[in-house]
């Protein structure tokens, strides 16, 4: 089980995601999603308090609140890492300190538990001075109501100096980043996020790692995603050298007789740092092929075949 970080968090490679939750899974299959996941060993849960404020009827926090109702009925909080997001939420917008603590206490709430285990900034914040808030995620740890930061979307220089930040005035370092990062976008996390990383020893989890669907293998061609919700995310991705990957990760599927996103997923728990891709399941019948991404363990040579079909890619490199 792969450690977050520096912290004393270890974790299934695999994190689920929760922007589904409220959203296009109601709330009796994402319990669903959550029993099926947690029953195969997974204990690594990913929210954010916006999750999923953009729904039509929502206002934010309905992801929170599905995850909550889920410790209650399964009594399962002691058994898994929630991981929360603050900055976006319409009601509590950006980090100042005022406001994170209003929101992690309004996250809390929602999730029903008295701490939670890894609390991100999940955008920077910079009309709110660095400091104001790397001490507010600060007070929060000391209150007892975060186990450990973490930061997300997060330029290099602006990491490094939330890490300068904490060293020079004793305060909570974050343990985790969390970029955009997957086979068809390598950059600028690879260039620009990885050396932070490793330099000062971040848990990376990575999102968007199936990229929103394209390394699935269900977008062949234009028609697949025309007219769908994810069609402007999808169509960044398609080209002759994204195809090209999803070639690659088809080939090495089928000699391991395993889905295609397992393999996308098994690359990106590969790479130096990455503790945990996080990866969405609407229902049931999407999750095992993202649980078998855990078990499988792919060659060197199957490594390098991926990756030099993605360096191609505009959008990787």
């Amino acid at each position: 089980m792969p450690r977050i970080g520096t912290s004393d968090l270890t974790v299934f490679p695999l994190a689920l995601g929760g922007n589904v939750f409220g959203w296009t899974a109601d709330e009796q299959t994402s319990h669903r999603v959550l029993d099926t996941y947690a029953g195969a060993g997974g204990d690594f849960v990913d929210s954010a308090d916006v999750y999923s404020a953009w729904a039509p009827g929502n206002s934010g926090g309905e992801s929170e609140r599905v995850i909550g109702s889920w410790l209650r009925a399964s009594g399962k909080r002691d058994d898994v890492v929630i991981a929360t997001k603050v900055s976006q939420h319409p009601e509590f917008q950006g980090l100042s300190a005022s406001n994170v603590a209003a929101a992690a206490r309004a996250s809390l709430e929602r999730l029903g538990t008295d701490r939670i285990d890894l609390y991100y900034a999940h955008f920077d914040d910079e009309s709110t001075p660095l400091e104001e808030t790397v001490r507010s995620f600060d007070q929060l740890v000391r209150e007892g109501l975060v186990r450990y930061t973490a930061i997300s979307n997060y330029s290099r220089e602006r990491a490094e100096e939330w890490i300068r930040i904490a060293d020079e005035n004793g305060l909570a370092k974050p343990v985790a980043i969390q970029p955009h990062y997957n086979l068809v976008t390598r950059e600028p996390y690879e260039s620009d996020i990885a050396p932070l990383a490793a330099a000062e020893h971040l848990g990376v989890v990575p999102y968007f790692a199936l990229a929103a669907g394209f390394l699935t293998g269900k977008y062949r061609t234009q028609e697949d995603f025309a007219g769908k919700d994810r069609e402007g995310q999808v169509s960044g991705y398609f080209s002759d050298e994204g195809l090209a990957v999803v070639d690659a990760l088809d080939t090495i599927s089928r000699e391991h007789h395993v889905e295609i996103a397992t393999v996308a997923l098994a690359w990106l728990q590969a790479q130096p740092d990455v503790v945990a891709p996080i990866a969405s399941a609407r229902n049931t019948d999407q999750l095992p092929a993202l649980l078998a991404s855990a078990e499988l363990e792919l060659s060197a040579e199957e490594l390098r075949t991926l990756s030099d079909a993605s360096a191609k890619v505009h959008a990787a490199s």
